[in-house]
């Protein structure tokens, strides 16, 4: 095997004039020396490339000693310099370097010391935004070096490269809603984020199509998913059985940095054991900022448990605690909101669902009084009680829940309450969510309401921030719901999920019952956020004085 990897031909000379980091003047470069282990090639090949953004941009890349461990420890070769490992996973906390780690060891594998003929490299991750992100860090890397930026042919609308000047390999950003993966046959690939996965589909479609190659690679980068049977779960596990000598399986690697579960979680100490780049370039003051707001905000601590302490532990814990709910159980003086800014949030349910409107009236001091209205169709309702276990027909004899004649809500009737209420309180904007939002228009139309309607997405865009706001004015105590039932069951019920990013949103699928009342009220206040009220601008006007 030559020094390159399996098959691989000579890089060529750059041309005359060109720059490339530490080429010597023979025109080979520093990985070329004889006598370098294979481990030693790749570190000197990614360290050759220079950094590209934050404060260290323009200057080589360095490789930290837990780093450079991590290299030696996957490009270790047998007697006749075979690389041993076939599956390799990196596991800690986010922001520490994994995706910059990934995109250089893709390069290597496409134009560099490991690079092979014809070979296909491929970044995987579970959306396209997520995949394309070590695409624009090879793009960023190519850009800067002269001698890669000659040979490398970008195609950024596909996402995708190829090393036309030297051994023809190929590489491409694939995400999980690619439509198929059949036919490929990697000999380099490097899985960003497996544990967001919700489906294996993706990584055993790309592990089945190495089998072609004398020597492939799965490289796995992640933080820990929440459950036991998920995907990235999976391969942590059998890592350290690997690593207790339960499993032989020299193939199989895993760097894995984690806190245990019984740890502080608020030590430095706790939280150097998951990121090894603490105090260097993973902020400390930014995990500071995180877990003084873990520790505020009880909803919060899950997730920093699994993105900054990489620990498996399911985020989709309860949003608010019965305790901070029930300390913004102040009365509402529903005879003193009229003149006040008002906003809307509005939860259409299917047909035979619950629908909800929340209305929230800002205060001088920043808080808000919330007013909620509920609607369920009035057949069946002493069923519909039995099957979600809550008392229906006592809160609609309270008047905390409106029903609709009927088995199904006609659309109507909501439409009707919402022009009342816009007529009353004049709303600054109502959100609402797609959801049969088209039978409201009408219906609203219909009776000449003109009603300032706001879409609302209910992704992470739009709902992270407003769940933000909605947690931040409850743990500071400045809502006032004045304990309505319906939207306290539902604030009971409400979970929230992360995305890769660490946003959050409510979970319907996994809340433990009804969530739409505390839907509503996010939306509610994200939109008041949205609208807040700017000063009065007054234009200066130079006085003269009289002479």
């Amino acid at each position: 095997m030559g020094l390159r990897g399996p098959g691989a031909k000579p890089i060529r000379k750059p041309v005359q004039g060109s720059s490339a980091p530490h080429q010597a003047s023979s025109g080979l470069h520093p990985w070329d020396a004889p006598g370098l282990t294979r481990a030693e090639r790749v570190i000197l090949f990614m360290e050759s490339l220079p950094v590209t953004s934050g404060t260290l941009a323009g200057t080589r890349f360095r490789l930290r000693s837990w780093q450079k461990r991590f290299i030696r420890a996957v490009y270790r070769t047998d007697r006749k310099g075979v690389r041993v490992v076939r599956t390799a996973v990196l596991s800690m906390a986010r922001k520490n370097g994994k995706t910059d780690i990934a995109a250089r060891l893709a390069l290597c594998h496409i134009a560099g010391p490991e690079a092979e003929e014809r070979g296909e490299v491929y970044s995987a991750a579970n959306d396209r935004f997520q995949a394309g992100r070590i695409f624009a860090e090879l793009c960023a890397i190519i850009a800067r070096v002269p001698w890669l930026e000659e040979r490398i042919s970008i195609r950024r609308h596909s996402k995708e490269l190829e090393d036309i000047g030297g051994t023809g390999t190929i590489y491409a950003a694939l995400s999980a809603d690619v439509a198929t993966k059949h036919g490929l046959s990697p000999s380099f690939v490097v899985y960003d984020e497996l544990g967001q996965a919700t489906s294996r589909d993706l990584f055993d479609a790309l592990d089945t199509a190495m089998g072609a190659r004398a020597e492939p690679m799965m490289l796995v980068i992640s933080t820990q998913a929440a459950r036991d049977d998920a995907p990235m779960s999976e391969l942590v596990d059998y890592g350290l059985r690997v690593q207790r000598g339960e499993v032989k399986d020299p193939s199989f690697h895993l760097t894995f940095y984690s806190a245990p579960l019984d740890a502080d979680p608020w030590s430095r100490a706790t939280w150097k054991l998951a990121n090894p780049a603490l105090g260097d370039f993973r902020s400390l003051a930014d995990v500071e900022r995180l877990a003084a707001q873990a520790q505020r905000m009880p909803s919060r601590e899950a997730s920093f448990r699994n993105l900054i302490l990489n620990q498996r532990v399911d985020a989709t814990q309860q949003f608010l605690t019965a305790a901070v709910w029930n300390a913004c159980n102040g009365p509402v003086d529903l005879d003193g909101l009229k003149g006040r800014r008002c906003f809307a949030g509005l939860d259409l349910a299917a047909s035979r669902d619950l629908s909800a409107l929340v209305l929230v009236f800002e205060d001088d001091d920043g808080a808000f009084d919330v007013v909620p209205f509920f609607w369920l169709p009035g057949d069946d309702l002493r069923d519909r009680e039995d099957q979600d276990r809550v008392p229906y027909v006592r809160w609609r004899d309270e008047g905390h829940l409106l029903t609709i004649p009927g088995k199904t809500t006609d659309p109507k009737a909501i439409a009707l309450k919402i022009a009342e209420l816009h007529g009353r309180y004049g709303f600054q904007a109502l959100a609402y969510d797609r959801w049969r939002i088209e039978d409201l228009r009408r219906e609203l139309s219909a009776i000449g309401a003109d009603v300032p309607l706001v879409e609302w997405g209910q992704g992470f865009k739009d709902m992270s921030p407003a769940i933000d706001a909605l947690e931040r004015l409850a743990v500071e105590g400045k809502l006032r719901h004045g304990g309505h039932p319906v939207l306290t069951w539902c604030a009971a019920n409400a979970k929230t999920e992360p995305d890769a990013a660490g946003n959050r949103k409510l979970s319907k699928r996994k809340s433990t019952g009804r969530i739409d009342g505390l839907q509503a009220l996010a939306m509610a206040l994200g939109v008041a956020h949205r609208h807040e009220a700017e000063p009065e601008w007054t234009p200066l006007v130079e006085v003269v004085e009289a002479r």
